[in-house]
């Protein structure tokens, strides 16, 4: 598991189109763990997708990538992936899938959600939740943006850690 401070595992997954992408080439990146069927992911879903809008002007990547079992879980399989993209839930955030799971073990990624933002250099800057409150929109992913400003602002955010909430990573037996 990369600890915030140090360089975060590099990876090349495809979108729901079959376009491949990778972190890097922006001031930070926000990579987010995420799936179609857990209710946190979902509740979070949107203001992460808020995020990604407000800071795009400033050069700020979003990368969704769901890593569930597909097999145990359908909701999360490359159709409903595809299906929640052309009805405009990401917004223009690719979202990739992790088939092997191979990224979120290099990430040690534990919920959908869990948060990480890296900086140009591909530093982890901060990982974890979005907000304190999955049940409370109000709070606009505030863990996220704060560290963004810290990161973009050239300071550390603090937090810099928060503990990841949501359902676990459905993982292959």
């Amino acid at each position: 598991m990369p600890a915030v401070g140090e360089q975060a595992p590099s990876f090349s997954l495809p979108d729901t189109e079959g376009a491949v992408h990778e972190p890097g080439g922006a001031p930070a990146t926000v990579v987010v763990f995420t799936c179609n069927h857990c209710p946190y992911a979902l509740a979070w879903h949107e203001r992460l997708m808020g995020v990604a809008r407000d800071f795009a002007h400033r050069g700020v990547r979003m990368l969704a990538i769901n890593p569930n079992d597909a097999q145990r879980y359908p909701r999360d399989s490359p159709q409903v992936m595809a299906a929640r993209v052309r009805e405009g839930d990401f917004d223009g955030v690719p979202y990739l899938r992790d088939e092997s799971q191979e990224v979120a073990r290099s990430y040690d990624a534990k919920t959908t959600p869990d948060v990480f933002l890296l900086d140009a250099t591909g530093t982890l800057r901060y990982r974890g939740a979005p907000d304190a409150d999955y049940d409370d929109p109000a709070l606009e992913a505030e863990f996220v943006r704060a560290a963004l400003e810290a990161v973009l602002g050239g300071r550390e955010p603090d937090p810099a850690e928060t503990k990841p909430v949501g359902c676990s990573i459905k993982w292959r037996g």
